[in-house]
């Protein structure tokens, strides 16, 4: 049994490491709630370009718990997270990908709670939807907040359709 748990906990762990490739960047953090012996409750906004498609970059900002548990890294993050994504440059592709396929993820608490940032196209609208929420294996979280990116000229450059990029 013991070796079941262990072996889960570094599958989880693999998995929460190895879909994050790319660090977001830290834009600023606001507090919420002071703490006078320990790091105050924040508000974070981070920033991160999408790795399959040049052109687009999202925000998040999330909460981050202070206190102790916060200090040392075992805090379960709350499931509050919102998200804009906006096209910041030329639209490129990179290679092809699915409905659903993962931007970005990174772990919200010590064992298995993650939240993720997942893209999807609409071919009708020639639009890039993100969506942004936090999952856990025996109860998920209904909050989620969704981004859209319509794909436009920029410049001289016409823009591509998004369903030509998509598998399958």
């Amino acid at each position: 049994m013991l070796a079941r748990i262990a072996l889960a906990l570094t599958l989880t762990l693999a998995a929460a490491t190895g879909a994050a490739a790319q660090e977001p960047d830290l834009i600023f953090k606001k507090s919420t709630v002071w703490r006078a012996l320990t790091p105050d409750d924040k508000l974070a906004v981070y920033g991160l370009d999408d790795p399959v498609v040049e052109g687009v970059a999202c925000h998040y900002t999330t909460p981050e718990r202070g206190g102790i548990a916060g200090t040392f890294g075992v805090a379960e993050e709350v499931s509050d997270i919102s998200l804009a994504c906006r096209q910041v440059g030329p639209v490129k592709f990179k290679q092809k990908f699915g409905q659903g396929d993962v931007v970005f993820s990174e772990r919200r608490s010590l064992i298995f709670k993650k939240m993720q940032i997942v893209r999807g196209c609409d071919v009708k609208r020639n639009t890039l939807v993100y969506m942004v929420y936090s999952d856990r294996p025996i109860e998920g979280s209904p909050k989620n907040s969704t981004s859209t990116v319509p794909l436009m000229p920029w410049g001289t450059e016409v823009p591509p359709k998004c369903g030509e990029w998509l598998n399958g």
